[in-house]
C-alpha cells in the first residue's frame, strides 16, 4: 500500500493515525463484551475504519454526513463521547433515541450526522434535501451520504442519485464496496465490473478508490468537497474494502471464502499506516504502547459509565407525545371579506399565501413548475417564487419526499404534491418509516407536508382514484387532514404547512372544479383534529368525511324529514372524539359513511371506538356504508355501484328500524 504524505506535517499524520486506532479499540472492546454477555448485537466495522475517518475529516465540522451502521468512526471523528454512543448502543435513556432505536439508527443535529434507517437507500435521499437547503440558502457546503454495495441495487439509490444529478446538488455518493451485502457477494448483486461505472448512466463523475488507504480517502473527499463547493454537483465514490467480521456478529463469516480474508488481512488499514508512520520517523514502538494505553483507559472508564446510565422511563403517555414534535397550533381567525372561489382555487391560495410567509418553503413534485401541475393548482407560481422554490421533479415519489424530509433537517420546509394519491406507493416507505418516526427517534422534526389528490368520481379506474387515507391513519407520527369544503381546504393546508410534524393532506379530486362557495381572503388557519357539526338532529348521526360529506348532504336536503346529525371529521389523524361522542349521546344511532372499502377502513377504526367508550348510549348497533371490497372500475355505472353512495339510502333505513 503506497501513501503519500503531500504537504500534511507530522503532527496531522499522527492525529490521523489516534482517529484510526480509536474505532478499532472500541471494536475489539465491543466483541469482547459481547462474548462475555454483556451486549447483545454488534456491527463490526473492522477492516473498513479508513473510510469513516478519513472522510470525515475531510468534512467541515458544519456539513452533514450519513452514514451507514458500520462507520463508527463517523461518529468517533466527530468527538461524540464514547459514554454517550454507549448509552446509544445500550438502549440507555441517556442514548440518543432514548432506548427506541439501536445502533447508528439516529441523528444528531449537534454533530451534523443523520443515521440511516434499516431499509438502508432511504438516507441518500434526504442528503438531496440537506444539499438542496443549502444551495437555496447560498451556503458552499457539501454533502456525504454512505451506501453499501448491496443497497445501490435499491430503487432509492437510483431516484437520489438522479434527482442530484438533474438538480445538481453537491453531494458526494460515497459506495463502501465490500463485496458483500450480508451473505451474497456482488458477482449475485450486479453485473458491472465496477459500482463506478453506473455514475455514467446519470451524467455524474465518478471516482474509484483504495478505501483502505486512509490518506487517499482523505486526499479525494478533500479534493471532491471543495470543488463541488465552488461547483454544485454529485460524485460516485467507490471505496474498495473489506469487512473482516460477518454482517453482524451473530452471522459469522463462513460464506467467505478463506483465501479472501488472507488477501485481505495483508490490506488491513490501521496495520499498514502504522508501519508508514513508523518509516517515516513519527511513530515508534514505545510510542504506540502509550497511544494505546491512553485509549484503552479512556475506553474502560466511558464504557462501564455508560452501563451506570439510567434506563429509559416507561411511560406510554411520554411514548405517545413523543411520536410528535411538540407543537401547539395558534388558529388564526379568517377576517370578513369573502370570495366565491372554487375548492381548486382555494388550495392555489393556501399555497400562494404560504410561499410568502415562509421563504423557507420549498414545493415539488411533478410537473408543478411551468406547466402548472397536472390539475393547474401551482400554475403561475414559477413566475412568482422562481424554479429554486416551485420544483419540478423526476419521477421519483420516494426520492422527493426524502428530500423533503432532508429539507426540514436543514431548516427547510416542504409541500410534496403527489400527482395522483395512488402514486404514493412507490413513496410509501419514506413517509410510514422516516417521516413518520423521526422524532420518535431522535427529536427531529420532519416539516413536511405530502399532497395527496385523492378519490373516485371522475371515472379513472383503479390507479387514478383510490381512497388510501386508511394507509395512514393507522401509522404513529402522522397527521391526517381531508377538508370537505373550499374554506377547509384553505385553513388546512395553511395549518398543516405551519406545523412542523407531517402531514397527509387528502385533497378530492372530484371536488376540485364542481364545489364552489365563499372563502375568506387573506390567511387564516383552521384547527387540525377537530371536526364540525353541520346539521342537528335526534333521530341519528352521521360521521364523515371528504366526499362523504355531500353525499349525506344530498341525503339530507332529500330527505329533510330525516332528521339527522351531520358531522364533518375535517382530521382524521388526531380525530375529533369529543365532537363524536357528543353527537351519539344526542342521538343513540350512528353511521359511519366514507368513499374507502368498507373492509379496514378508518370508519371500522371509529366504529370500534363508539363501541368502547360510547356503548351505553347507543340504540342501535354502529353501522357502516362504505364502497365495495373492490378496487375501483373504471366504467361510470360499475363506480357508481363501487361507490358508498349507492348504498346510503338502504343503510339509513337499516339503522332506523331498531
Amino acid at each position: 500500500m503506497q501513501f503519500n504524505r503531500g504537504n500534511k506535517d507530522d503532527s496531522f499524520l499522527l492525529n490521523l493515525y489516534k482517529r484510526l486506532l480509536y474505532p478499532r479499540m472500541i471494536e475489539d472492546k465491543m466483541l469482547k463484551l459481547l462474548r462475555q454477555g454483556r451486549i447483545g448485537k454488534w456491527f463490526s466495522g473492522i477492516g473498513q475504519e479508513a473510510i469513516a475517518v478519513g472522510s470525515t475529516l475531510a468534512m467541515q465540522s458544519d456539513e452533514y454526513i450519513l452514514p451507514m451502521h458500520r462507520n463508527l468512526g463517523v461518529f468517533t471523528t466527530r468527538d461524540i463521547p464514547l459514554k454517550k454512543l454507549m448509552a446509544q448502543w445500550q438502549g440507555k435513556a441517556t442514548g440518543f433515541t432514548k432506548g427506541r432505536d439501536r445502533s447508528f439508527h439516529f441523528g444528531t443535529q449537534d454533530y451534523r450526522i443523520i443515521g440511516m434507517i434499516s431499509h438502508l437507500g432511504p438516507q441518500m435521499a434526504l442528503a438531496d434535501g440537506i444539499a438542496l437547503a443549502d444551495l437555496l440558502a447560498g451556503k458552499q457546503k457539501a454533502t456525504l451520504v454512505y451506501t453499501g454495495e448491496g443497497a445501490t441495487s435499491e430503487g432509492d439509490f437510483h431516484e437520489a442519485v438522479n434527482v442530484a444529478a438533474v438538480w445538481n446538488l453537491p453531494v458526494i455518493f460515497l459506495i463502501e464496496n465490500n463485496g458483500y451485502g450480508l451473505s451474497t457477494p456482488k458477482s449475485e448483486q450486479f453485473r458491472c465490473k465496477n459500482l463506478v461505472d453506473k455514475a455514467i448512466g446519470y451524467g455524474i463523475e465518478g471516482r474509484q478508490i483504495d478505501g483502505n488507504n486512509i490518506l487517499e480517502v482523505y486526499d479525494t473527499i478533500n479534493q471532491l468537497a471543495s470543488e463541488i463547493r465552488r461547483d454544485p454537483r454529485p460524485i460516485l465514490l467507490e471505496c474498495l474494502t473489506f469487512r473482516m467480521r460477518g454482517h453482524e456478529e451473530a452471522s459469522g463469516t463462513k460464506y467467505v471464502p478463506q483465501e479472501l480474508f488472507d488477501e485481505w488481512e495483508k490490506k488491513d488499514p490501521l496495520r499498514n499506516y502504522e508501519t508508514y508512520l513508523i518509516e517515516e520517523g513519527i511513530l515508534t514502538a514505545d510510542s504506540i504502547i502509550d497511544i494505546r494505553a491512553g485509549i484503552k483507559k479512556n475506553i474502560e472508564l466511558e464504557v462501564e459509565e455508560a452501563f451506570d446510565e439510567p434506563e429509559p422511563e416507561v411511560s406510554s403517555a411520554l411514548e405517545e407525545s413523543d411520536m410528535y414534535f411538540p407543537y401547539e397550533q395558534t388558529v388564526i381567525d379568517p377576517n370578513q371579506s369573502q370570495t366565491e372561489k372554487r375548492y381548486l382555487d382555494a388550495i392555489t391560495d393556501a399555497l400562494d399565501l404560504a410561499m410568502q410567509k415562509y421563504p423557507n418553503l420549498v414545493l415539488m413534485g411533478q410537473d408543478i413548475a411551468d406547466y402548472g401541475g397536472a390539475f393547474k393548482i401551482t400554475d403561475g407560481f414559477t413566475a412568482k417564487y422562481g424554479k429554486g422554490r416551485v420544483r419540478n421533479t423526476p419521477i421519483c415519489e420516494s426520492a422527493i419526499v426524502g428530500a423533503g424530509l432532508g429539507l426540514s433537517i436543514n431548516g427547510y420546509k416542504a409541500v410534496v404534491e403527489m400527482q395522483f394519491a395512488d402514486f404514493v406507493t412507490v413513496g410509501f416507505n419514506q413517509i410510514v418509516n422516516n417521516l413518520a418516526k423521526t422524532h420518535y427517534r431522535w427529536g427531529e422534526k420532519a416539516d413536511v407536508v405530502v399532497r395527496m389528490p385523492t378519490g373516485a368520481g371522475t371515472g379513472a379506474g383503479p390507479f387514478h382514484s383510490q381512497s388510501n387515507e386508511a394507509w395512514f391513519t393507522k401509522t404513529p407520527g402522522l397527521k391526517v387532514v381531508y377538508p370537505a369544503f373550499p374554506e377547509d381546504a384553505k385553513g388546512l393546508l395553511l395549518a398543516a404547512i405551519e406545523d412542523p410534524n407531517p402531514v397527509l393532506y387528502f385533497e378530492h379530486k372530484y371536488l376540485y372544479r364542481s364545489l364552489t362557495s365563499p372563502i375568506p381572503d387573506g390567511y387564516y388557519t383552521t384547527e387540525i383534529g377537530k371536526a364540525v357539526t353541520l346539521k342537528t338532529g335526534g333521530k341519528f348521526a352521521i360521521i364523515t368525511y371528504g366526499l362523504g360529506v355531500h353525499w349525506a348532504l344530498d341525503y339530507l336536503k332529500n330527505n329533510p324529514e330525516s332528521d339527522a346529525t351531520l358531522i364533518d371529521l375535517r382530521t382524521l389523524q388526531p380525530w375529533d372524539k369529543e365532537t363524536v361522542r357528543d353527537a351519539v349521546k344526542s342521538t343513540g344511532r350512528v353511521l359511519i359513511l366514507h368513499e374507502d372499502t368498507l373492509t379496514n377502513g378508518f370508519g371500522a377504526e371509529i366504529s370500534a371506538w363508539i363501541g368502547e367508550h360510547c356503548f351505553q348510549y347507543l340504540d342501535a348497533p354502529v353501522l357502516r356504508c362504505a364502497s365495495l371490497d373492490t378496487a375501483i372500475p373504471m366504467n361510470k355505472a360499475l363506480e357508481d355501484e363501487f361507490l358508498a353512495k349507492a348504498r346510503l339510502t338502504e343503510t339509513i333505513e337499516k339503522l332506523l328500524k331498531y
